[in-house]
């Protein structure tokens, strides 16, 4: 007869010829547990063969009456080859891998991917999204400025435009109301002077002068400086230096009647070098030219200062972007990283807990309550648990 032990499953042959009595006991080899064997009534049998050699109950075995025999042979539960099966594969996937090329490596962990799916990625779209921002912020804050810098220099251009002509309009009617005026009396004339020589900006200024005479001589008759009056103004050559050609190529611009205007350069008592636009007009049927010029910058400065101001704001702009991208980001990762050690905490507790029920801790107690996904897996693990323990003593109450 076949007799299995109730809390592991062993299976030993028992000779029930040898059993002394109504009962005998032994403990089991594997768990210790104490089985009792009942002997069963004798009917009478026809011959058969010889029994098989049966092991002797061990000797700490307790007994009512006799000893009982040992077991004759011990067989494996079906879950222990089951597990035997198991292990055997394992070992031949491992050894293959290693002949492959050693063992596979762990995969990425949960808190891992939440990390990169949470964390990394976030910062960065949020940083490319933030350096696009202020890219376009900068180019903005440029064009506005340049676009500001561009309309304010050709409203200065054709303000200075528009004086030349209105100067060289009086003089030329001045002129011809007092045709007996000489040229060489042009800057003596208060009145006359007072029309020629007139305020542009803040510090430049209108001047008459004459085209070049038969000895291609060019002469300045009504000037704000008293001393350039009557002489060549080639000779002005040395005293301004490097700035003489852009002045000579505007001042000379004016041969066949046409009007001519441009841009020089021009150095100041303190050193200083400025760029001033000068448009010479002349003067319908006359051999005059009224040159009006001043320095540009009169007209854009205010503009500069506007570019200074918003290049200030964009940088304070974006230091607030920055502040408030970095704050983002440290705000991401904590509740990245608390959320994530929450929920691997919980999966890991759920997962030893398996585990040990697993290997026959049934009464292992589950305390995740929570209500979302993870509670759903514990709630699931605990009826598994439940649903074993009450299939094991059913088992038990059968044998």
């Amino acid at each position: 007869m076949i007799v299995i032990c109730e809390e592991c499953g062993k299976k030993y042959q028992i000779d029930p010829s040898k059993i002394k009595g109504k009962a005998a006991r032994f403990k089991c080899k594997a768990c210790n547990h104490v089985i009792k064997v009942l002997k069963p009534e004798e009917k009478p049998l026809k011959p058969a063969a010889p029994p098989p050699p049966v092991e002797e109950p061990p000797a700490e075995a307790a007994e009512e009456k006799p000893t009982a025999p040992e077991p004759q042979k011990e067989e494996k539960p079906p879950e222990k080859k089951e597990r035997g099966k198991k292990a055997k594969k394992e070992k031949v996937k491992k050894e293959k891998a290693h002949k492959e090329g050693g063992p596979k490596l762990k995969g990425l962990g949960l808190r891992g991917k939440m990390i990169i799916l949470f964390l990394l990625i976030p910062i960065i779209v949020i940083a490319g999204a933030g350096a696009l921002y202020l890219r376009q912020l900068n180019s903005l804050t440029s064009f506005i400025v340049n676009e500001s810098s561009s309309v304010v220099t050709r409203m200065a251009e054709d303000a200075i435009r528009s004086t030349s002509r209105a100067v060289a309009r009086e003089c030329s009617l001045y002129l011809k109301s007092h045709p007996e005026l000489k040229k060489t009396a042009f800057d003596q004339d208060p009145v006359f002077r007072k029309v020629a020589v007139q305020k542009v900006g803040k510090k430049g200024y209108t001047a008459l002068y004459e085209l070049p005479d038969s000895n291609g001589v060019w002469r300045t008759w009504a000037h704000a400086n008293p001393k350039i009056i009557g002489i060549d103004m080639s000779k002005l050559k040395k005293p301004l230096g490097r700035n003489f050609p852009g002045f000579w190529r505007v001042y000379i611009g004016v041969k066949g009647g046409k009007e001519s205007k441009g841009y020089y350069t021009w150095r100041d008592k303190d050193g200083s070098v400025r760029d001033k636009f000068m448009v010479c007009t002349p003067l319908k049927g006359t051999r005059y030219i009224i040159a009006a010029t001043t320095y540009l910058d009169e007209f854009t400065l205010p503009i500069k200062e506007m570019e200074a101001r918003a290049k200030e704001q964009a940088m304070d702009t974006r230091n607030i972007i920055f502040a408030i991208l970095v704050g983002t980001i440290i705000l991401i990762g904590i509740i990245v990283s608390l959320y994530g050690h929450s929920l691997t905490g919980r999966i890991k507790s759920l997962t030893s807990t398996a585990d040990r029920i697993s290997v026959g801790e049934l009464d292992e107690e589950i305390e995740i309550k929570s209500k979302d996904e993870i509670g759903d897996l514990a709630d699931a693990i605990s009826r598994m648990q439940e649903s074993i323990r009450l299939s094991i003593e059913r088992l038990r109450r059968r044998r």
